[in-house]
């Protein structure tokens, strides 16, 4: 009923020049949710094969088409390396997280572009004066007051989609980083390195904050 009488069309019309930046904002929001989503799927990042085999301590072989399988390939060129293992593991998680905090940027200035326009059109709405009366016209002024809040109505929509995206990518990647945290542990203590040095650098997780 109430998205029945929503004009679309009219609302995006009525946001003015300030539809295009928030046109922009919701494109590259809705981008980077659905290349991020598929990026940091379960088969590209820790697939199940290399997963059971580093947790059961059995030689394992990665390859360049994973995260955990680059990992394991570092582990195996430089295996007493326990630092370097771990910053380089810092680095693919800081891979994952690759345009995620352009989302953060969108649902905070989105709004405020909105309230721009609806700022801007308020004061338009205000001075449509009737000549006669010399008063606004109650219809006009009624009808442009409720369209003047289409850009706030347009860039609070797009926060919302991209808060809830930011949201679902930050807990999808801190869900990676302490199975990564864990299987690293594995995998260089079936290198050889003691549970000591492992310990001593403190996890992945924690230092790639």
């Amino acid at each position: 009923m109430i998205l029945a009488a929503i004009d679309g069309v009219r609302i995006i019309r009525e946001a003015g020049l300030l539809a295009y930046p928030l046109g922009l904002c919701s494109v590259v929001a809705v981008f980077i949710i659905c290349e991020r989503s598929l990026a940091l799927r379960n088969d590209a990042i820790i697939p199940a094969d290399l997963a059971e085999s580093a947790l059961q301590g059995k030689p394992v072989s990665g390859g360049n088409y994973s995260t955990l399988g680059r990992i394991i390939n570092y582990v195996e060129r430089h295996p007493a390396d326990v630092e370097g293992s771990k910053a380089y593991a810092r680095l693919e998680i800081m891979k994952m997280e690759r345009g995620v905090s352009y989302l953060d940027i969108i649902y905070t200035g989105a709004p405020l572009i909105g309230l721009i326009g609806t700022v801007s059109g308020l004061l338009a709405a205000f001075s449509v004066i009737d000549p006669d009366t010399h008063m606004p016209d109650p219809v006009k002024f009624t009808e442009s007051v409720g369209y003047a809040l289409s850009a706030t109505l347009l860039g609070l929509c797009i926060a919302v989609v991209a808060l809830v995206g930011n949201g679902y990518l930050n807990r999808r990647i801190e869900h990676h980083a302490a199975r990564l945290d864990v299987l690293l542990e594995r995998i260089l203590v079936s290198a050889g390195v003691s549970i000591k040095e492992v310990s001593a650098g403190g996890s992945i997780k924690d230092l790639a904050k």
